[in-house]
């Protein structure tokens, strides 16, 4: 009897140890799944994170390297802007020699007020009254004329990095009479007087026509009131203009 109760005894003890075995056998192989599965969803966060710190380095050369570029770039303008500066200045300082020049051969001219000279920066014009050129309604340039145009192109030879532009100009009294078969309006006779100044100054005085055009702006741009027989006379003019021949090339440059 004794032995039979052992004998249960030692079969119960048996199946509890070998169930206590089972349940702890299953908790480490669940244990073992869920770190398999944490560690892999790490291993794969942190190829994420490495991918990104590789672009994220690649990005930052682009950048640096366009930087760079732009820093040459800045660097470049910088030096073009300080050599147009210069060309500017040394370019303006040629016009006041020419301006100088010029008051000083239209000195008795200038002091009648037949003639006016201004320079404003890198612009430089002569504005010549009707009077000194031309006879009433004619485009033909009379013998004053002509001596005044032959001082004025003796110094503008000597000018080599300007345009010479010729402009015509009326007041608003319309052409009347014979004179309407020759110059119907006041377009007509100042694109002639314009021109036959540009004529003389290249046959004449040998200024070089390359650098030589002529404009007529009829009775428009007025710069003193019509209503007036002084201002209409200040009206009907000539004037030569200097502007820089390479303009569009500095605006090119300072863009």
């Amino acid at each position: 009897m004794m032995n039979i109760q052992m004998s249960r005894l030692l079969s119960l003890l048996f199946a509890v140890a070998l169930l206590s075995g089972c349940v702890s056998l299953a908790k480490y192989r669940a244990l073992e799944e869920t770190t398999s599965a944490e560690q892999t969803k790490l291993q794969g966060e942190i190829a994420a994170l490495q991918s990104q710190k590789e672009n994220l380095e690649k990005e930052k050369e682009r950048v640096e390297s366009e930087i760079a570029a732009l820093k040459d770039r800045l660097d470049q303008m910088e030096k073009q802007a300080a050599q147009i500066s210069t060309q500017k200045d040394a370019e303006i300082n040629r016009l006041k020699g020419t301006y100088e020049d010029l008051v000083k051969d239209l000195k008795g001219e200038i002091e009648k007020g037949e003639i006016k000279v201004t320079q404003i920066q890198n612009k430089l014009s002569v504005n010549l009254v009707e009077k000194v050129l031309f006879d009433s309604g004619q485009a033909e340039v009379k013998a004053q004329g002509k001596d005044v145009l032959q001082k004025v192109g003796k110094i503008l030879k000597g000018v080599q990095d300007k345009e010479i532009r010729i402009e015509g100009y009326t007041d608003d009294v319309p052409i009347g009479g014979a004179l309407r078969q020759q110059f119907p309006t006041n377009w007509e006779l100042s694109t002639q007087r314009a021109t036959n100044v540009l004529r003389f100054l290249q046959e004449d005085a040998g200024v070089d026509g390359e650098r030589l055009s002529a404009v007529g702006y009829g009775q428009f741009r007025a710069i003193a009131d019509n209503k007036t027989p002084e201002g209409r006379a200040e009206n009907r003019r000539i004037e030569i203009v200097l502007i820089p021949i390479d303009i569009k090339d500095v605006l090119k440059e300072l863009r």
